[in-house]
């Protein structure tokens, strides 16, 4: 089941425990804006080239819309739609005063060269510039982009609106970029693990962990895991798995990676089949690579006793009813991976304010934002009757809802 239909079928579930009106369930599945652009680019070598661009924005009904710009060389309509749509359940359930957004352009970034990249990034900015604004949309890197095209989009926005530092986040320290960004959706996974494992009288030091995906989410994911006590006996990621009963020594294998190693040949632990890694036995799985890697082929061998969602949408739907059989927990990706978006808030809030904040205040608060929408998802359970991602996609939808309701939508 791909992202659309799954998202989408999770809306129509929580639209249903939660009695909304047909009609309203109707306008809040509908985008505000879909936006399409063409970008024309000279070429290094003096040609032209076109690219699609384009931009689609979910709902508004609770503050500016917030999502990533992707640039990858298949940029499925429907997926974005999806991903814009879930951007907006996701910041309702970290309680943050943003509403959907996801958008890109269609190309392969590795066959670009910089100075390409940039004509590219420029020219979509001109055609976008008037349809997102502090106020109205912000951008954040995503796929195939980074803090430097977050940095081509503030100085192309600001050539036609003035200094503006918040129209986009995941910016460079130097342009007004939060400390505490690049290891926020580790942090605030590592957070939300802890609220689950607390809620069962248990903590991460003592517990087990299996990472799927040691990008920027999983190797950080396991580094404060790590420094925590927590004992991470199996990783993988697309070379290859490890895995090491007594825990593997994450420090050794971030500077094995760094210095250009591939997982799969780290000496400090043995070599694992990349099937098993998911069924691997441990207390707490953390898939943190793709989409759709939880499915009715390997569900009922799954042994860890938690999931946690690092990674966007990785259990389908057929998985997620034999984890309820077999009574695993699932954290869903909605809230267990909301720590990025959180932090983005966290920099568009100090640019606004040109007052920035130390680290361990961005720290602070994450915890503080992370712990509340746990409990929050937990009331919802308790409410409804219903699992954890029931419960997180109520919280969500009951939010936007009722903002949608208060703005008055029939008028």
């Amino acid at each position: 089941m791909n992202a659309l239909a799954a998202t989408s079928r999770n809306f129509r579930q929580a639209a249903r425990i939660l009695g909304l009106d047909s009609k309203l369930e109707k306008s809040l599945l509908i985008p505000f804006r879909e936006i399409k652009v063409e970008c024309t680019i000279p070429k290094d070598d003096g040609t032209l080239a076109s690219y699609v661009g384009f931009r689609v924005q979910h709902d508004n009904a609770r503050g500016p819309m917030k999502g990533g710009i992707r640039y990858h060389h298949e940029v499925d309509p429907d997926e974005v739609n999806a991903l814009a749509q879930l951007m907006t359940w996701k910041t309702a359930v970290a309680d943050i005063p943003y509403g959907g957004a996801k958008g890109g352009i269609g190309c392969s970034p590795s066959e670009l060269s910089k100075s390409e990249l940039e004509r590219l990034t420029r020219v979509f900015t001109q055609k976008i510039h008037d349809l997102i604004g502090i106020h109205t949309d912000v951008p954040a890197p995503d796929m195939g982009t980074n803090a430097q095209t977050m940095a081509w989009i503030l100085d192309e926005y600001s050539k036609f609106h003035g200094h503006s530092p918040a129209v986009v986040t995941g910016k460079p320290i130097d342009l007004g970029g939060s400390l505490g960004r690049e290891a926020a959706t580790g942090r605030g996974v590592i957070y939300a693990t802890k609220s689950l494992l607390a809620e069962h009288g248990k903590s991460i030091s003592g517990s087990t962990f299996v990472i799927q995906g040691f990008g920027n989410v999983g190797s950080w994911a396991a580094r404060i895991l790590h420094e925590e006590g927590g004992k991470v006996i199996a990783i993988g990621d697309i070379t290859g798995a490890i895995k090491n009963p007594n825990g593997i020594d994450i420090p050794a294998l971030i500077k094995h990676r760094s210095e250009g190693g591939a997982v799969k040949d780290f000496k400090g632990a043995d070599p694992l089949d990349k099937d098993e890694l998911l069924v691997h036995e441990c207390d707490v799985l953390i898939p943190s690579a793709l989409g759709g890697v939880l499915n009715r082929n390997n569900a009922a061998n799954v042994k860890a006793k938690y999931i946690v969602e690092a990674a966007n949408h990785p259990t389908d739907p057929e998985a997620d009813e034999i984890f309820a059989k077999k009574g695993i927990p699932v954290l869903p990706d909605i809230y267990a991976n909301a720590g990025g978006v959180t932090v983005s808030y966290f920099e568009w809030v100090q640019n606004i304010q040109g007052f920035m904040w130390d680290e361990e205040k961005v720290n602070m608060e994450l915890h503080k934002y992370m712990r509340s929408a746990f409990n929050n998802i937990k009331a919802m359970c308790k409410t409804h009757d219903c699992n954890l991602r029931m419960g997180a996609f109520t919280l969500g939808v009951n939010r936007v809802a009722r903002a949608t309701l208060l703005r008055g939508w029939e008028a």
